[in-house]
């Protein structure tokens, strides 16, 4: 996990306006689920991709779903108004999503995220009642077994 906190981190530092979802966010809710990559909701607009090129300036950012893996250029604007971008970078796989299924865009995705230490760094997380919506909602086999474990966190959390 090492990498992928890195990217994180670079976020962070460059003020990226963005909340961890996906798998990475149901490890830090407690889940013990494996992850490859980090996924996080943002906003596809001017100021948000400005400062995701400067967090990833230096990692060598090319588009992952495009087979042979460009790199995302110079220029941010290119990008406004995407719904996804998916990006392999030198310290890690990162997808940035528009729009989380279950829930909506970045603005609804905020509402119930809370603030988790990573390690050194915090970062705001999709809460818990939200991922298990998210989850549930994509309802691929692998996002249900996650709800199941997902469920037994946040009963013990309710019993506290």
């Amino acid at each position: 996990m090492g990498s992928t906190l890195a990217l994180l981190r670079r976020l962070v530092a460059e003020k990226v306006d963005f909340v961890l979802v996906g798998g990475l966010a149901a490890v830090a809710h407690g889940a013990s689920t494996v992850t490859e990559d980090v996924d996080v909701c943002i906003r596809f607009d001017t100021p948000t991709l400005h400062a995701l090129f400067r967090a990833l300036s230096g990692t060598n950012p090319r588009q992952r779903m495009t087979p042979d893996r460009p790199p995302l250029g110079s220029d941010p604007l290119a990008y406004v108004g995407f719904k996804n971008l998916y990006v392999v970078t030198d310290d890690g796989v990162i997808d940035f999503l528009g729009n989380i299924t279950g829930l909506g865009p970045l603005d609804r995705v905020k509402l119930n995220a809370v603030k988790m230490d990573l390690g050194g760094f915090t970062v705001p997380v999709m809460g818990l009642e939200d991922l298990l919506t998210a989850k549930r909602a994509v309802g691929r086999n692998k996002d249900l077994r996650v709800v199941q474990e997902l469920e037994t966190v946040l009963a013990r959390n309710q019993e506290k």
